[in-house]
């Protein structure tokens, strides 16, 4: 039979949902880090456009559409304000996991601060 104390402590406090919400915040951090590492190289011109990509969707837009010149500038400006939308809110997802890293890394000891990176650079390999 459990004890009444067990009975009346939060879930959260069980170290096995601790462990869970831990091991769920390193594998988004590890993922945020790859995206970062992955998509650090892009142009400036947008997060899913390579060289030239952006003209030949305008372009296609165009034809496929029948786009007035007005409409075809209209799309244009917004597709433009989606891309930079797109790269703050990125900066701030990694703005967070960064946060989220250090916040855990001054909870630990000296010691638990070396295990913890090897947690991370552990989980880092896996995804590569």
């Amino acid at each position: 039979m459990r004890s009444s104390l067990a009975d009346n402590r939060p879930s959260w406090h069980n170290p096995r949902i601790v462990m869970l919400l831990l091991t769920i915040f390193l594998c988004g951090a590890a993922a945020g880090a790859l995206t970062v590492r992955l998509t650090a190289n892009r142009p400036a011109s947008g997060p899913y456009w390579k060289e030239g990509g952006r003209e030949l969707t305008l372009e296609m837009m165009r034809k496929e559409l029948n786009l007035t010149p007005e409409q075809a500038v209209q799309i244009e400006t917004v597709l433009d304000e989606f891309v930079l939308y797109y790269q703050n809110l990125q900066g701030q997802m990694d703005d967070f996991r960064s946060d989220g890293k250090q916040r855990i890394t001054h909870v630990l000891t000296p010691e638990q601060r070396v295990k913890f990176e090897k947690m991370m650079t552990n989980l880092s390999a896996r995804i590569h």
